[in-house]
């Protein structure tokens, strides 16, 4: 299970955005250590584009590790994300700028710190990316993974038509 402090940042960070964020279900949890700091993995449907599931791990310390090693209220940034096809592909109201949109975000520490994936549409090759980073609210992190969907030759349903 997730430790409280971790929970009550994830439901603050729903609340947050909530219009626009994908809610988590964790679909599997592994101990690595005696200290019971474990990694954790949540299947992550995105609330636009229906048939596409991105599975993310993140590390979720122990109290015990918190009091050994200080850093009470933060998470490490090590994350990694894998995002397929586990279903028919219709895309929604999606973001298709540069920037791209966040569809996930999760706290990694009570304030500073966010887990959040981001879906991008690269329109020339027909891909949907998913980029999973940490959002600090000073030192950003270079620490992040992508994923990626090609649409190409798939039975895919624009619900606004396809961008050209």
């Amino acid at each position: 299970m997730r430790s409280p402090k971790l929970s009550a940042a994830i439901a603050a960070s729903f609340l947050a955005v909530a219009p626009v964020s994908a809610s988590a279900e964790i679909v599997g949890k592994v101990g690595v250590d005696w200290t019971g700091n474990d990694i954790l993995v949540d299947a992550v449907p995105d609330p636009e584009v229906s048939g596409i599931t991105c599975h993310v791990t993140y590390f979720d310390r122990s109290v015990i590790d918190r009091l050994r090693k200080g850093n009470w209220f933060e998470d490490p940034s090590n994350n990694s994300i894998a995002c397929r096809q586990t279903g028919p592909i219709e895309i929604g109201d999606i973001n298709l700028s540069q920037s791209g949109e966040e569809v996930f975000r999760a706290g990694l520490s009570l304030i500073w710190k966010k887990l959040v994936v981001t879906r991008i549409y690269d329109r020339k090759n027909d891909t949907l990316i998913y980029l999973i980073h940490s959002r600090q609210l000073t030192d950003g992190s270079a620490k992040m993974a992508i994923s990626t969907i090609p649409l190409f030759g798939q039975q895919v349903i624009w619900k606004n038509g396809k961008p050209k």
